[in-house]
């Protein structure tokens, strides 16, 4: 396996961070690049400042903090509240939020296209955010001065296939503006969610052709995408062969039905595996099957013995029960020991559907029983969340509908008899 500074090819690094590929290594040249790159260079602006903040956020903070998002309106809500980067989880695309309108367990059962069109709404939802507020600033009403084009963090699962569905996802992934995109070391067509059983890895070599196949896509596209790779080693015990020496140590010969063989998991086969993926990694990510300080740390040290500049990526699941393993004041100081441990990168997977789910079902049961006095708690609730920079309980002014009107007004000369917020209720009852 290559060492992490050992990279003797030479890539134009952005000016935001010449150092950017210092630490990073590829099994292809600048010549490849050039060769399947096209003659016309097409900007791919989202995806570039994303790639710039995250980097900037990784640097700068002493870790970042995101929660799994599936919709716009949430991740609007997200980067109000103050959340600098947004998570985009596969699970919840898969479970309510895919192309195909099915709801299916995280088991890559969902079609290709699905988070990348997701990636696309959530910008496109905060670029209308961001609309509303640039016209509302020119008027004297805006009230705050938020960058809403925050990083997006996307979940590209075992890459769907091969290293050809690799190189197309990831392209994918960029043009809809992903600033970092994270692959797993499980087979494609046996993919299960880190937190289930029946995990098939793929052989050490075979994933780092993966995350070989996402840097080309990458600089083909010429975005420095931030790459995560994450193992799930500690916990699998099926391996698909025995091709690789480097996987023989933890692999115990024994075979399956379907032809896998059985592996010996744990911590030393994941950091065998975190070592071999850092020199192609910007951030490393294992997978574990409990919130537990001193597993995190012997990982964390393991990786950073070798490479001491590593960043690495922290799930804090809601797989987990929290309670069981910590109290209150451990949870609150969890995340700045990870931090300080180099886990750079930190989020809670299926935040949305969690707290989409219990809201909801909170709302309709008080609804069942109160009526509206159930709802008018939610209003006043809202109401009370304004001071601290909510702004959804005027809704239509949320999706743009003054926007909308200033649009009409432009195209119509200066004045029009149709806009929708003059005379609305919303402009009647809320200030």
């Amino acid at each position: 396996m290559l060492e992490k500074s050992s990279n003797p090819r030479t890539f134009d690094a952005p000016d935001w961070a010449l150092d950017r590929w210092a630490a990073i290594a590829r099994d292809y040249t600048p010549d490849d690049v050039a060769r399947l790159s096209g003659s016309l260079p097409i900007r791919h602006t989202l995806a570039e400042n994303g790639a710039r903040r995250l980097w900037e956020l990784l640097h700068s903070e002493n870790f970042v903090p995101t929660l799994g998002t599936f919709t716009g309106n949430q991740a609007v809500q997200q980067v109000k509240a103050g959340l600098k980067a947004i998570y985009l989880s596969g699970w919840q695309v898969a479970a309510d939020a895919n192309s195909s309108g099915n709801m299916y367990p995280d088991q890559s059962l969902y079609p290709v296209d699905s988070v990348p069109g997701i990636v696309k709404r959530i910008n496109k939802a905060l670029q209308r955010a961001d609309q509303i507020q640039t016209m509302e600033r020119f008027e004297g009403k805006a009230d705050a001065d938020i960058d809403y084009f925050v990083p997006i963090i996307a979940d590209a699962e075992a890459g769907f296939g091969g290293a050809l569905n690799v190189f197309e996802l990831m392209k994918a992934m960029i043009e809809a503006g992903a600033a970092a995109v994270h692959f797993e070391d499980q087979l494609a067509s046996e993919k299960k969610c880190g937190h289930l059983g029946g995990k098939v890895l793929v052989p050490t070599r075979t994933f780092i052709r993966t995350l070989n196949a996402a840097r080309l896509a990458a600089d083909v596209m010429g975005v420095p995408t931030l790459i995560m790779a994450r193992t799930d080693a500690e916990a699998a015990q099926l391996i698909t062969s025995d091709v690789d020496e480097y996987d023989a140590p933890f692999i115990t010969g024994e075979r399956t039905e379907e032809g896998f063989y059985r592996l010996k998991g744990g911590f030393e086969a994941a950091i065998a595996r975190g070592l071999a993926y850092a020199p192609y990694a910007d951030l490393i990510w294992c997978e574990t099957s409990t919130p537990n300080l001193e597993d995190a740390r012997r990982f964390a040290e393991a990786i950073r013995k070798k490479y001491p500049d590593q960043m690495l990526a922290y799930n804090c699941s809601p797989s987990f029960n929290w309670a069981k393993y910590m109290g209150e004041s451990e949870m609150e100081a969890f995340q700045r020991e990870l931090g300080a441990m180099g886990y750079k990168y930190q989020f809670i997977t299926l935040a949305g559907f969690h707290n989409l789910s219990l809201t909801t079902f909170n709302l309709a049961r008080g609804y069942r029983d109160r009526g509206m006095a159930a709802y008018s708690e939610l209003q006043q609730a809202e109401f009370a969340a304004e001071s601290a920079g909510f702004s959804a309980t005027r809704h239509q002014r949320e999706v743009g509908t003054g926007y909308f009107d200033a649009v009409a007004t432009a195209v119509s000369g200066g004045t029009s008899a149709t806009t929708a917020m003059a005379g609305s209720t919303e402009t009647a009852q809320f200030h």
